[in-house]
């Protein structure tokens, strides 16, 4: 027996409680990892608290990212004792998640632990940073170099947002950072490698089809009227890598960006990305991200605590990660 947040629906309502489960209700799979670490991101607190339906099919386990040891397996790939990462491939979605102290999953979902990086390392990185790593490469793919100009990233704070700012650091860009709270976490921000910090409000006001040239790159995470905001801003010949949709899933826009200025909009997904592509995004945050993103704020709470925090972070009241000990 071994404890896992357990989500069941009551009268439309979604209730999370602590349940002892066996091995033999877990649902297939050809490896069975040792969960040492769990994380919370947005979407698992969409889930927790029922505000997002995330969920279709009860009882379920969240988590949608998880770091620990293989326990048994029938994948040649992977041995007892190996250490593994997850994220995605709609695991704590439709298949029992991260936030359980055992977990048995399909072999093509697993990642080799990156040589630089532990359990807990892993999950303060977890689907935040590797969605992040995405959309870095994207802007990468479309050609932009640090001498090309300024980099937007929205939502700075935020799990995306933050790795965002550190990894575009590290590669020589220069990075404005947008946060709905500057004075709380604009040190961080430039801590992480901002050059500088705007407030989201700049965002807000609804823009026009074009406005002043400014930005080289962007990576959104929060879509919206401020993606709409930053594609009439964006250089000739930019990019934005959109990975988020915490201001809302409208985008309000025209064609203008797009046949005036040649901008380049790439949708990024980290769910059902391709496992070569996903190994090497995983190599490449362990080489990039410097020692100061993992002394950032990162709250560890344990289990019973997953539904408080999944509460606040909905509420828009976490900063950094939060990571979740098995």
């Amino acid at each position: 027996m071994f404890n896992a947040l357990v989500l069941n629906q009551e009268e439309k309502r979604t209730i999370a409680n602590i349940e002892q489960i066996e091995l033999a209700q877990l649902p297939e799979g050809d490896v069975v990892v040792d969960v040492d670490y769990s994380s919370l991101n947005y979407k698992d607190g969409l889930a927790i608290t029922g505000k997002g339906k995330i969920i279709r099919n009860f009882p379920m386990v969240p988590g949608i990212d998880l770091a620990g040891t293989v326990s048994s397996s029938e994948d040649a790939r992977y041995q007892v004792g190996d250490k593994v990462v997850l994220t995605g491939w709609g695991v704590g979605e439709n298949h029992w998640g991260g936030m359980a102290q055992k977990a048995r999953l399909k072999g093509d979902w697993l990642v080799p632990m990156p040589k630089a990086m532990d359990s807990k390392k892993s999950m303060m990185v977890g689907t935040a940073g590797f969605t992040a790593m995405l959309c870095v490469q994207a802007l990468l793919d479309a050609d932009v170099k640090p001498d090309s100009g300024e980099i937007l990233v929205t939502g700075a704070s935020g799990g995306v947002g933050s790795v965002a700012v550190s990894l575009l650091s590290q590669l020589g860009y220069q990075v404005a950072a947008v946060t709905g709270r500057v004075e709380q976490n604009g040190p961080l921000l430039k801590k992480l490698g901002a050059a500088r910090i705007i407030d989201r409000s700049e965002f807000e006001e609804p823009a026009r089809p074009l406005e002043k040239q400014i930005w080289a790159g962007a990576v959104d995470t929060v879509g919206s009227k401020v993606l709409g905001k930053v594609l009439a801003q964006m250089d000739y010949n930019s990019a934005v890598a959109a990975c988020g949709l915490a201001g809302g899933f409208d985008l309000p826009t025209t064609v203008m960006p797009f046949i005036l200025r040649n901008v380049r909009l790439q949708g990024v997904d980290s769910v059902s990305c391709p496992l070569e592509k996903r190994i090497a995004a995983w190599e490449k945050l362990g080489e990039l991200l410097p020692e100061s993103y993992f002394e950032q704020a990162c709250t560890e709470v344990e289990l019973k605590d997953a539904p408080k925090y999944a509460e606040d972070i909905t509420n828009g009241q976490v900063t950094g990660r939060v990571v979740i000990k098995l």
